[in-house]
C-alpha cells in the first residue's frame, strides 16, 4: 500500500447526493427538484407532527377518555420475600428503614414505600415504611417484628 493507491473502506463513503441549484445545465437547477409553488417548495418549511394534509389528524379524531387523579399517591412496592432475601444475604440485620431500602436499591429517595405481603418472613425485623398491606403487617408481627408507619 502506497499513498497513491489509498482509498476508503468499501461502503464507508457514499456520494450519490444530488447537487441541486447548480444551473440549468445540471438538470437540477431552477426549482431544485422541489416542483412549483406550495409550502414544500419554500425554504424554512417544516410539517407539524401528525399533520395529515389538512384532514382532521388522528389525535383529534379519536375521543378523549379516562381520568387522571392529580392527588394520586404512587407507592414503590417491596415484598416480604425481598426483605427475607436481604436478611439471608446478610445485608440487613434487625431494622429496615427508608435509608436501608435506598442503599439496597429497592426505592429511590423521593418515593413512598409500601410493604406488600408476598412471600414468607422468618426474620424478626423492625420495618419502617410509609404504608403496609394488612397481610404484610400481620406477617411481620407474626415473625416477632414490628411494623412502623412513617
Amino acid at each position: 500500500m502506497e499513498l497513491n493507491n489509498l482509498k476508503p473502506a468499501k461502503g464507508s463513503v457514499r456520494s450519490n447526493n444530488k447537487r441541486v441549484g447548480r444551473g440549468e445545465g445540471s438538470g437540477k437547477g431552477g426549482t431544485s427538484t422541489r416542483g412549483h409553488k406550495g409550502a414544500k417548495s419554500r425554504s424554512g418549511y417544516s410539517k407539524k407532527i401528525g399533520f395529515e394534509g389538512g384532514q382532521m389528524p388522528l389525535q383529534r379524531r379519536v375521543p378523549k377518555f379516562g381520568f387522571n387523579n392529580i392527588n394520586r399517591k404512587e407507592y414503590q412496592g417491596v415484598n416480604l420475600d425481598t426483605l427475607q432475601q436481604l436478611v439471608d444475604d446478610g445485608k440487613i440485620k434487625d431494622t429496615v428503614d427508608f435509608e436501608t431500602l435506598i442503599e439496597n436499591r429497592l426505592a429511590r429517595k423521593n418515593e413512598l414505600v409500601k410493604i406488600l405481603g408476598r412471600g414468607e418472613l422468618k426474620a424478626k425485623l423492625k420495618v419502617s415504611a410509609h404504608k403496609f398491606t394488612a397481610s404484610a403487617k400481620e406477617a411481620i408481627e407474626a415473625a416477632g417484628g414490628e411494623a412502623v408507619t412513617l
